[in-house]
Protein backbone atom coordinates (compact mmCIF):
# COMPACT_ATOMS: atom_id res chain seq x y z
CA UNK A 1 0.00 0.00 0.00
CA UNK A 2 1.10 3.34 -0.74
CA UNK A 3 -0.12 6.77 0.88
CA UNK A 4 1.42 10.28 -0.26
CA UNK A 5 1.13 13.15 1.33
CA UNK A 6 1.83 16.57 0.20
CA UNK A 7 1.46 20.45 0.88
CA UNK A 8 0.68 21.15 -2.72
CA UNK A 9 0.87 24.90 -2.14
CA UNK A 10 -2.18 25.83 -4.32
CA UNK A 11 -4.30 24.41 -6.80
CA UNK A 12 -5.91 26.64 -8.22
CA UNK A 13 -3.75 27.22 -11.43
CA UNK A 14 -3.48 24.31 -14.33
CA UNK A 15 0.07 23.57 -13.76
CA UNK A 16 0.16 22.75 -10.49
CA UNK A 17 -3.39 20.64 -11.49
CA UNK A 18 -1.42 18.74 -14.04
CA UNK A 19 2.00 18.14 -11.81
CA UNK A 20 -0.14 16.51 -9.41
CA UNK A 21 -1.58 14.72 -11.32
CA UNK A 22 1.08 13.37 -13.55
CA UNK A 23 2.74 12.76 -10.05
CA UNK A 24 -0.28 10.64 -8.73
CA UNK A 25 0.06 8.92 -12.12
CA UNK A 26 3.88 8.03 -11.67
CA UNK A 27 3.38 6.80 -7.97
CA UNK A 28 -0.22 5.24 -7.90
CA UNK A 29 -0.86 5.86 -4.48
CA UNK A 30 -4.15 3.77 -2.73
CA UNK A 31 -4.37 7.14 -0.36
CA UNK A 32 -3.56 10.46 -0.88
CA UNK A 33 -2.95 13.73 1.62
CA UNK A 34 -2.86 17.63 0.55
CA UNK A 35 -2.70 20.37 2.32
CA UNK A 36 -2.94 24.16 1.47
CA UNK A 37 -4.97 23.24 -1.61
CA UNK A 38 -6.39 27.04 -1.25
CA UNK A 39 -9.07 26.30 -3.60
CA UNK A 40 -12.83 25.83 -2.42
CA UNK A 41 -14.61 22.04 -1.69
CA UNK A 42 -16.56 21.78 -4.40
CA UNK A 43 -13.65 22.67 -6.60
CA UNK A 44 -11.11 20.23 -4.59
CA UNK A 45 -13.33 17.42 -5.20
CA UNK A 46 -13.94 17.86 -9.04
CA UNK A 47 -9.77 17.89 -8.87
CA UNK A 48 -9.56 15.04 -6.37
CA UNK A 49 -11.91 13.00 -8.78
CA UNK A 50 -10.48 14.30 -12.29
CA UNK A 51 -7.04 12.93 -10.44
CA UNK A 52 -8.63 9.11 -9.24
CA UNK A 53 -10.00 9.62 -6.47
CA UNK A 54 -13.77 9.36 -6.29
CA UNK A 55 -13.67 8.65 -2.61
CA UNK A 56 -13.10 11.20 0.02
CA UNK A 57 -13.48 14.39 1.92
CA UNK A 58 -12.32 17.86 1.36
CA UNK A 59 -11.98 21.45 4.04
CA UNK A 60 -12.23 24.53 2.05
CA UNK A 61 -9.95 26.70 2.18
CA UNK A 62 -10.54 30.26 4.21
CA UNK A 63 -9.79 32.77 1.61
CA UNK A 64 -6.33 32.12 -0.44
CA UNK A 65 -5.48 30.01 3.03
CA UNK A 66 -5.63 26.68 4.03
CA UNK A 67 -8.10 23.42 2.40
CA UNK A 68 -7.20 19.87 2.81
CA UNK A 69 -8.00 17.00 1.31
CA UNK A 70 -7.71 13.15 1.77
CA UNK A 71 -8.71 10.66 -1.03
CA UNK A 72 -8.49 7.41 -1.40
CA UNK A 73 -9.04 4.30 -3.70
CA UNK A 74 -12.43 2.76 -4.31
CA UNK A 75 -11.49 -0.95 -3.68
CA UNK A 76 -10.88 0.67 0.43
CA UNK A 77 -13.82 0.41 2.41
CA UNK A 78 -13.16 4.11 4.79
CA UNK A 79 -15.41 5.91 7.68
CA UNK A 80 -14.23 10.07 8.59
CA UNK A 81 -13.99 10.03 12.26
CA UNK A 82 -13.43 13.81 11.68
CA UNK A 83 -12.11 16.83 10.29
CA UNK A 84 -11.21 20.41 10.73
CA UNK A 85 -9.10 22.92 9.06
CA UNK A 86 -6.33 20.98 10.19
CA UNK A 87 -6.86 17.46 10.17
CA UNK A 88 -8.71 14.74 8.38
CA UNK A 89 -9.00 11.22 10.30
CA UNK A 90 -10.24 8.32 8.26
CA UNK A 91 -10.59 4.44 9.48
CA UNK A 92 -9.81 1.72 7.38
CA UNK A 93 -10.78 -1.46 7.48
CA UNK A 94 -8.73 -4.24 5.14
CA UNK A 95 -11.38 -6.58 3.49
CA UNK A 96 -8.87 -9.46 3.49
CA UNK A 97 -8.38 -9.86 7.31
CA UNK A 98 -11.08 -7.43 9.04
CA UNK A 99 -8.34 -5.24 10.23
CA UNK A 100 -8.95 -2.04 11.23
CA UNK A 101 -6.46 1.06 10.82
CA UNK A 102 -6.27 4.74 11.20
CA UNK A 103 -4.97 7.28 8.80
CA UNK A 104 -5.05 10.93 9.91
CA UNK A 105 -3.53 13.73 7.82
CA UNK A 106 -2.31 16.52 9.53
CA UNK A 107 -1.46 19.98 9.13
CA UNK A 108 0.03 22.12 12.12
CA UNK A 109 -0.42 25.59 12.77
CA UNK A 110 2.05 27.55 10.77
CA UNK A 111 1.88 30.66 13.25
CA UNK A 112 4.21 30.07 15.87
CA UNK A 113 2.20 30.99 18.29
CA UNK A 114 -0.59 29.02 18.00
CA UNK A 115 1.36 25.98 17.04
CA UNK A 116 0.02 24.26 20.56
CA UNK A 117 -3.46 24.42 19.15
CA UNK A 118 -2.22 21.54 16.71
CA UNK A 119 -0.83 19.56 19.43
CA UNK A 120 -3.91 19.75 21.77
CA UNK A 121 -5.70 18.58 18.73
CA UNK A 122 -3.17 15.51 18.27
CA UNK A 123 -4.02 14.69 21.62
CA UNK A 124 -7.73 14.43 20.92
CA UNK A 125 -7.23 12.23 18.57
CA UNK A 126 -5.06 9.35 20.39
CA UNK A 127 -8.26 8.15 22.10
CA UNK A 128 -7.39 3.88 20.95
CA UNK A 129 -4.12 2.71 21.15
CA UNK A 130 -5.10 -0.99 20.50
CA UNK A 131 -6.14 0.68 16.30
CA UNK A 132 -2.63 0.95 14.70
CA UNK A 133 -2.22 4.75 13.54
CA UNK A 134 -0.30 6.10 11.14
CA UNK A 135 -0.25 10.15 11.15
CA UNK A 136 1.35 12.46 8.17
CA UNK A 137 1.53 15.72 6.62
CA UNK A 138 3.72 18.86 6.99
CA UNK A 139 3.99 19.52 11.37
CA UNK A 140 5.50 22.94 10.81
CA UNK A 141 7.85 21.69 13.33
CA UNK A 142 11.11 19.78 13.53
CA UNK A 143 12.12 17.66 16.34
CA UNK A 144 16.06 18.38 16.15
CA UNK A 145 18.13 21.01 15.62
CA UNK A 146 19.86 18.84 12.86
CA UNK A 147 16.81 19.01 10.76
CA UNK A 148 16.96 22.57 10.07
CA UNK A 149 19.88 24.15 7.67
CA UNK A 150 20.30 27.79 7.22
CA UNK A 151 17.49 31.05 9.23
CA UNK A 152 17.05 31.85 12.65
CA UNK A 153 17.94 29.16 14.96
CA UNK A 154 15.09 26.78 16.15
CA UNK A 155 13.71 27.56 19.76
CA UNK A 156 14.71 24.55 21.60
CA UNK A 157 11.05 25.12 23.89
CA UNK A 158 9.16 24.55 20.24
CA UNK A 159 10.96 21.56 19.74
CA UNK A 160 10.82 20.27 22.75
CA UNK A 161 6.63 20.79 22.99
CA UNK A 162 6.69 18.57 19.61
CA UNK A 163 8.81 15.57 20.82
CA UNK A 164 6.24 15.64 24.19
CA UNK A 165 2.96 15.69 22.27
CA UNK A 166 4.17 12.67 19.95
CA UNK A 167 5.63 10.69 23.08
CA UNK A 168 2.21 11.18 25.09
CA UNK A 169 0.28 9.95 21.86
CA UNK A 170 2.67 7.34 21.18
CA UNK A 171 4.26 7.96 18.08
CA UNK A 172 7.07 7.35 16.62
CA UNK A 173 8.95 9.01 14.04
CA UNK A 174 9.06 6.88 10.75
CA UNK A 175 12.46 8.16 9.72
CA UNK A 176 12.87 8.77 5.69
CA UNK A 177 14.67 7.43 2.42
CA UNK A 178 16.28 10.20 0.45
CA UNK A 179 17.22 13.92 0.98
CA UNK A 180 16.40 14.89 4.44
CA UNK A 181 15.24 17.80 4.42
CA UNK A 182 11.16 18.63 2.76
CA UNK A 183 10.73 21.89 2.51
CA UNK A 184 12.65 24.81 1.68
CA UNK A 185 12.76 28.52 0.58
CA UNK A 186 15.61 31.04 -0.78
CA UNK A 187 16.92 31.14 -3.96
CA UNK A 188 20.39 32.17 -3.11
CA UNK A 189 23.02 30.94 -0.56
CA UNK A 190 22.44 34.07 1.72
CA UNK A 191 18.62 33.64 2.26
CA UNK A 192 18.26 29.80 1.62
CA UNK A 193 16.19 27.33 4.11
CA UNK A 194 15.68 24.02 4.72
CA UNK A 195 13.80 22.23 6.83
CA UNK A 196 12.42 18.74 7.51
CA UNK A 197 8.87 19.90 8.43
CA UNK A 198 6.88 16.92 6.31
CA UNK A 199 6.58 13.40 8.01
CA UNK A 200 5.02 10.47 9.09
CA UNK A 201 4.66 9.40 12.46
CA UNK A 202 2.76 5.67 13.76
CA UNK A 203 2.34 3.96 16.77
CA UNK A 204 3.13 0.56 17.55
CA UNK A 205 0.39 -1.11 16.91
CA UNK A 206 0.88 0.40 13.12
CA UNK A 207 4.03 -0.72 13.58
CA UNK A 208 3.73 -4.44 14.06
CA UNK A 209 0.96 -4.46 11.16
CA UNK A 210 2.85 -3.03 9.04
CA UNK A 211 6.70 -3.94 9.83
CA UNK A 212 7.89 -3.03 6.67
CA UNK A 213 6.70 0.36 6.68
CA UNK A 214 8.86 2.90 5.01
CA UNK A 215 8.82 6.76 4.56
CA UNK A 216 10.14 8.31 0.95
CA UNK A 217 11.02 11.56 -0.06
CA UNK A 218 9.90 12.31 -3.54
CA UNK A 219 10.95 14.85 -6.02
CA UNK A 220 8.93 17.60 -7.32
CA UNK A 221 9.13 20.61 -9.52
CA UNK A 222 6.34 22.33 -7.62
CA UNK A 223 6.10 23.92 -4.39
CA UNK A 224 8.13 24.75 -1.97
CA UNK A 225 7.57 21.22 -0.30
CA UNK A 226 8.07 17.93 -1.35
CA UNK A 227 5.71 14.93 -1.31
CA UNK A 228 6.15 12.01 1.10
CA UNK A 229 5.26 8.34 0.51
CA UNK A 230 4.85 5.93 2.93
CA UNK A 231 5.05 2.67 1.66
CA UNK A 232 3.62 -0.31 3.72
CA UNK A 233 5.40 -2.91 1.26
CA UNK A 234 7.47 -3.53 -1.54
CA UNK A 235 5.91 -2.00 -5.14
CA UNK A 236 3.86 -5.08 -7.21
CA UNK A 237 3.45 -3.06 -10.71
CA UNK A 238 1.96 -4.89 -13.54
CA UNK A 239 3.36 -4.35 -16.79
CA UNK A 240 2.18 -2.03 -19.12
CA UNK A 241 -0.38 -2.60 -21.97
CA UNK A 242 2.01 -2.29 -25.17
CA UNK A 243 -0.27 -0.13 -28.61
CA UNK A 244 -0.24 -2.91 -31.29
CA UNK A 245 -1.92 -0.09 -33.94
CA UNK A 246 -0.74 3.73 -34.81
CA UNK A 247 -2.07 6.55 -32.88
CA UNK A 248 -0.89 10.16 -33.42
CA UNK A 249 0.24 11.75 -30.24
CA UNK A 250 -0.36 15.21 -29.72
CA UNK A 251 2.89 15.71 -27.65
CA UNK A 252 5.44 14.78 -30.08
CA UNK A 253 4.70 17.96 -31.49
CA UNK A 254 6.79 18.90 -28.45
CA UNK A 255 9.65 17.33 -29.48
CA UNK A 256 12.35 19.59 -30.77
CA UNK A 257 13.34 16.55 -33.38
CA UNK A 258 9.64 15.86 -34.55
CA UNK A 259 9.15 18.07 -37.50
CA UNK A 260 12.45 17.87 -38.95
CA UNK A 261 11.78 14.40 -38.58
CA UNK A 262 8.58 14.02 -40.35
CA UNK A 263 9.46 16.37 -43.24
CA UNK A 264 12.47 14.02 -43.88
CA UNK A 265 10.85 10.76 -43.79
CA UNK A 266 7.88 12.51 -46.13
CA UNK A 267 10.25 13.91 -48.52
CA UNK A 268 11.93 9.98 -49.00
CA UNK A 269 9.28 8.08 -49.06
CA UNK A 270 8.20 8.38 -53.01
CA UNK A 271 5.25 5.96 -52.89
CA UNK A 272 0.95 6.62 -53.60
CA UNK A 273 -0.39 8.82 -50.91
CA UNK A 274 -2.69 5.20 -49.63
CA UNK A 275 0.85 4.00 -49.47
CA UNK A 276 3.29 6.41 -48.10
CA UNK A 277 0.83 7.41 -45.15
CA UNK A 278 1.56 3.64 -44.17
CA UNK A 279 4.76 3.68 -44.29
CA UNK A 280 5.08 6.90 -42.74
CA UNK A 281 3.17 5.79 -39.90
CA UNK A 282 5.32 2.37 -39.31
CA UNK A 283 8.07 4.93 -39.47
CA UNK A 284 6.52 7.16 -36.63
CA UNK A 285 5.92 4.11 -34.49
CA UNK A 286 9.34 3.37 -34.79
CA UNK A 287 10.56 6.52 -33.46
CA UNK A 288 7.87 7.31 -30.88
CA UNK A 289 9.30 3.89 -29.57
CA UNK A 290 12.65 5.18 -29.26
CA UNK A 291 11.02 8.59 -28.00
CA UNK A 292 9.48 6.25 -24.93
CA UNK A 293 12.92 5.68 -24.11
CA UNK A 294 14.51 8.50 -24.44
CA UNK A 295 11.65 10.62 -22.59
CA UNK A 296 11.80 7.78 -19.28
CA UNK A 297 15.49 8.49 -19.57
CA UNK A 298 15.63 11.93 -19.33
CA UNK A 299 13.07 11.40 -16.69
CA UNK A 300 15.15 8.98 -14.76
CA UNK A 301 18.28 11.72 -15.28
CA UNK A 302 16.36 14.86 -14.47
CA UNK A 303 14.52 13.26 -10.96
CA UNK A 304 18.24 11.65 -10.70
CA UNK A 305 19.84 15.22 -11.18
CA UNK A 306 17.27 16.76 -8.89
CA UNK A 307 17.71 14.77 -5.74
CA UNK A 308 21.55 15.12 -6.33
CA UNK A 309 21.41 18.71 -6.28
CA UNK A 310 19.11 18.83 -2.91
CA UNK A 311 21.10 16.81 -1.41
CA UNK A 312 24.40 18.99 -1.85
CA UNK A 313 25.14 22.88 0.20
CA UNK A 314 22.81 25.74 -1.41
CA UNK A 315 24.88 28.14 -3.76
CA UNK A 316 24.19 30.12 -6.58
CA UNK A 317 24.95 27.71 -9.01
CA UNK A 318 23.70 25.13 -7.32
CA UNK A 319 20.64 26.68 -6.92
CA UNK A 320 20.63 28.40 -10.89
CA UNK A 321 20.80 24.35 -11.68
CA UNK A 322 17.63 23.46 -9.24
CA UNK A 323 15.57 25.83 -11.14
CA UNK A 324 16.54 24.51 -14.20
CA UNK A 325 15.69 21.37 -13.46
CA UNK A 326 12.68 21.74 -12.75
CA UNK A 327 11.92 23.98 -15.68
CA UNK A 328 12.89 20.76 -17.71
CA UNK A 329 10.41 18.75 -15.62
CA UNK A 330 7.41 20.75 -15.93
CA UNK A 331 7.94 20.79 -19.54
CA UNK A 332 7.93 16.88 -19.44
CA UNK A 333 4.53 17.22 -17.44
CA UNK A 334 3.16 19.34 -19.78
CA UNK A 335 3.79 16.68 -22.55
CA UNK A 336 2.18 14.11 -20.36
CA UNK A 337 -0.90 15.69 -19.68
CA UNK A 338 -1.16 16.63 -23.55
CA UNK A 339 -1.02 12.48 -23.69
CA UNK A 340 -3.41 11.85 -21.18
CA UNK A 341 -6.26 14.55 -22.60
CA UNK A 342 -5.73 13.10 -26.40
CA UNK A 343 -6.30 10.19 -24.58
CA UNK A 344 -9.56 11.05 -22.40
CA UNK A 345 -11.41 12.96 -25.49
CA UNK A 346 -10.83 9.45 -27.96
CA UNK A 347 -12.58 8.10 -24.88
CA UNK A 348 -15.43 10.05 -24.95
CA UNK A 349 -15.69 10.15 -28.66
CA UNK A 350 -15.53 6.03 -28.73
CA UNK A 351 -17.99 5.22 -25.53
CA UNK A 352 -19.93 8.41 -25.37
CA UNK A 353 -22.74 8.03 -27.60
CA UNK A 354 -23.38 5.23 -26.03
CA UNK A 355 -25.51 3.75 -22.79
CA UNK A 356 -22.33 2.87 -20.75
CA UNK A 357 -21.48 3.61 -17.23
CA UNK A 358 -18.90 5.80 -19.07
CA UNK A 359 -21.75 7.80 -20.38
CA UNK A 360 -23.71 8.28 -17.24
CA UNK A 361 -20.43 9.32 -15.14
CA UNK A 362 -19.85 12.16 -17.82
CA UNK A 363 -23.63 12.90 -17.40
CA UNK A 364 -24.66 12.82 -13.67
CA UNK A 365 -22.09 16.04 -13.15
CA UNK A 366 -22.66 18.06 -15.82
CA UNK A 367 -20.71 20.93 -14.69
CA UNK A 368 -17.62 18.79 -14.69
CA UNK A 369 -17.72 19.58 -18.10
CA UNK A 370 -16.26 23.04 -18.14
CA UNK A 371 -14.06 22.29 -15.06
CA UNK A 372 -12.21 19.73 -17.06
CA UNK A 373 -11.74 21.99 -20.07
CA UNK A 374 -9.50 24.32 -17.60
CA UNK A 375 -8.67 22.01 -15.46
CA UNK A 376 -7.60 19.12 -18.11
Amino acid sequence: MKIMSWNVRGLGKLRATRCLNNKLREIRPQIVFLMETKVSMSKMQKIRRKCGFSSGFDVSAEGSRGGLSLGWSSSLTATVQSLSMSHIDVVFVDSTNNMSWRVTGFYGNPVDSFRCRSWQLLQSLDYDPSIPWVVMGDFNEILLAEEKRGGRVRSNRSMQAFREVLLDCGLDDMGYEGTWYTWEKGRVPATNIRERLDRGVSNLAWRNLFPNSSVSRLTHSISDHCPILISTSPDQEPDHLRQSFFKFDASWALEDGFEPFLRTKWDLITDALPEKLIKLAESLKEWSRELKKTRASRRGSLNAKLAKLSMEDPDEENLAQLLDVKLALNMEADKDEIFWEQRARVNWLKHGDRNTSFFHNWAKTPEDEEFNSKVG
